[in-house]
């Protein structure tokens, strides 16, 4: 069945000032109407691990969803992030999204110690993890052999509750991890490129245009052929603001990253206007790119709350 593309929202949180704040913000976002706690995976700038933190915000709540967004792949064996995520799934009664990536920030390799391969390396290996915790998770015993991980008749233990696996995210913006996407995603997070290494650069503003999302979205609905209508479109809006005057936000942004207001304005990665414009914004999205699944920053969650308030579950 096709999917209803109904919206969704979830935060993306990775700081906190104490473990009270931690379990507040994740009652908060569930009292909002968000549908997804997620947590980012870095070594620089982010000061709480996703793993025990997800754990811990769906302990405190009851229906929020929680999610990784996304792991890096080269950070953890998948025969042990298997077993992980499936507990987390377990133990929060079947609320667990598992956001997967091939890793990309240059600086997280060089400061950690650690070799960033080739894109088309860390994509290939990536491939083959997700393959990896497929298979754990499913029944019976597991075997495979690739060129990054070898298995052999390991039975996965726990088994999540949501089956045959909790949804997998994957995101990205160039081709070979749309591809990897295509391959083995439930949600597809179309967003920017990042194969410079670095977020703030205008390479990677320029890979969040109209014109560019318009090209990814073409990548993906040709690698998952018949299978694209089944897969949730996510993006990641990292600027989020609520004004009656949106020319002069959207003209101070166009202008940072040198391209004109109204690309600005187009980018899925803006939201800028009235609640009246940004839903307006939204749902031309949706009837565009099938883009119905949008996650903010954890410090824009007041600001989006009417909006999610307004189009969630619709």
């Amino acid at each position: 069945m096709a999917h209803s593309r109904k919206f969704r929202f979830g935060i993306s949180a990775k700081v906190a000032q104490s473990g009270s704040d931690f379990r507040e913000l994740a009652r908060k976002t569930e009292d909002l109407g968000y549908s997804t706690f997620f947590m980012p995976d870095h070594f620089v700038d982010h000061a709480l691990a996703p793993i025990p933190g997800i754990a811990v915000a769906a302990a405190v709540t009851t229906t929020l969803r929680v999610g990784t967004f996304v792991l890096g792949n080269d950070y953890r064996h998948p025969v042990v992030l298997a077993s992980e995520a499936a507990t987390i799934d377990l133990l929060s009664d079947g609320r667990l999204e598992l956001g997967m990536g091939a890793g990309w920030m240059t600086v997280d390799y060089e400061r950690a110690g650690m070799d960033l391969e080739a894109a088309s390396v860390r994509i290939a290996r990536l491939d083959e993890a997700l393959t990896v915790m497929k298979g754990l998770m499913a029944d019976g015993p597991f075997t495979f052999s690739g060129d990054h991980y070898n298995v052999t008749a390991l039975e996965g233990e726990p088994k999540p509750v949501q089956r045959p696996h909790p949804p997998i995210l994957i995101g990205g913006g160039g081709p070979k991890i749309l591809a990897v996407a295509a391959k083995h995603a439930q949600i597809v997070g179309v967003n920017a490129n990042l194969r410079s290494g670095d977020s703030n650069n205008q390479e990677t503003a320029l890979s969040l245009t109209a014109a560019a999302t318009d090209a990814k979205l073409e990548h993906l609905r040709k690698a998952a052929a018949d299978n694209f209508d089944n897969l949730e479109i996510q993006t990641l809006t990292g600027f989020v603001h609520i004004t009656e005057d949106r020319t002069e936000i959207a003209a101070g942004i166009a202008s940072h990253f040198q391209v004109a207001t109204e690309v600005a304005l187009e980018s899925p990665a803006v939201l800028v206007g009235t609640v009246d414009q940004i839903c307006e914004d939204l749902l031309e999205r949706r009837e565009r790119w099938q883009m119905s699944y949008v996650v903010i920053p954890e410090e824009f969650i007041d600001t989006l709350a009417p909006v999610v308030a307004r189009l969630g579950g619709t």
